[in-house]
């Protein structure tokens, strides 16, 4: 594949992209966006002020759902596995990157440019340090910016990681930018939750301070993956977590024993659908 831009190239594009010096910016987005940056600004700013002041109770309170990520391990190891195979080398983009942990695992695997981009302001400072604690902050940029106008070049990114945002994102308007950005022959590997099962859905009307109105509204269905089938093809949808999800409550011995029966349901159509998480890959093709 023949890159369209320069590593340099690339720079000089995202740091013109980059929303952080232009004050009127945020005022002027749609009321749904402005929310969601004052949401995710001050999720972070009372986390690091607890961490400060090592109030527990606040950090419980902004990351009860945390422990639940423990019983992922079989989705996080595919997701590392996909991007350690798929980065090195690559100009990458970390769609809604947050604070940058998907950034920083790019750009170990080797990536030659690593562009994060976000619409909160706090997440990208503490992404920032996280990443020149990690020493890799010379293969990264982080800027602050609209997922769905990203400002970057058609046909410029090699490879994109969507690590739990499509929720976030309006996808009439996701969709198109994702597709435009992406180099021809480009992959996009996305991270979702996924909709269908009755607990998990309960669960998330019992933690409604963990999420803005619109991402409540939002969380992805196979629905959304057919629309985005309508710009990529989509040749790789999996399915992840169907009673592993209940480890955090159970003795530690039964993970291994729930993600070994998690193998086989998450074959079963229909069963599928009860996964807690999916991932699905998007492909540009090469031509038309």
């Amino acid at each position: 594949m023949t890159r369209s831009y320069s590593v340099d190239q690339m720079r000089d594009f995202a740091n013109a992209a980059d929303k952080r010096n232009d004050k009127s910016w945020l005022t002027s987005q749609e009321e749904r966006k402005r929310l969601e940056s004052e949401f995710h600004d001050k999720k972070h700013e009372e986390m690091e002020k607890a961490k400060a002041d090592k109030a527990m109770d606040t950090y419980e309170a902004v990351y009860t759902n945390r422990k639940y990520y423990k019983a992922v391990r079989a989705c996080s190891d595919y997701t590392n596995a996909w991007i350690e195979r798929e980065c090195k080398g690559q100009i990458v983009l970390d769609y809604c990157c947050g604070v940058g942990g998907t950034s920083i695992k790019a750009a170990k695997a080797g990536a030659d440019l690593v562009i994060g981009i976000d619409i909160s302001e706090s997440s990208l400072k503490v992404a920032q340090k996280r990443a020149e604690a990690e020493g890799v902050a010379d293969r990264i940029l982080f800027i602050l910016g609209d997922a769905e106008n990203t400002g970057l070049p058609e046909g410029s990114v090699e490879r994109t990681i969507c690590s739990g945002v499509l929720h976030h994102l309006d996808l009439d308007h996701a969709g198109p930018e994702l597709f435009r950005v992406t180099a021809p022959g480009g992959k996009v590997l996305s991270i979702e939750a996924l909709d269908y099962n009755p607990a998990i859905k309960l669960y998330r009307m019992r933690t409604p301070d963990l999420r803005t109105e619109w991402e409540k509204a939002h969380i992805l269905s196979l629905k959304d993956v057919r629309k985005m089938g309508e710009y990529f093809e989509v040749p790789d949808i999996r399915f992840w977590h169907i009673t592993a999800i209940a480890a955090p409550h159970l003795p530690g011995f039964m993970l291994p024993v729930l993600n070994g029966l998690d193998r086989v349901l998450e074959k079963i159509p229909m069963v599928q659908r009860l996964a807690w998480m999916f991932t699905f890959e998007m492909r540009k093709p090469l031509t038309g």
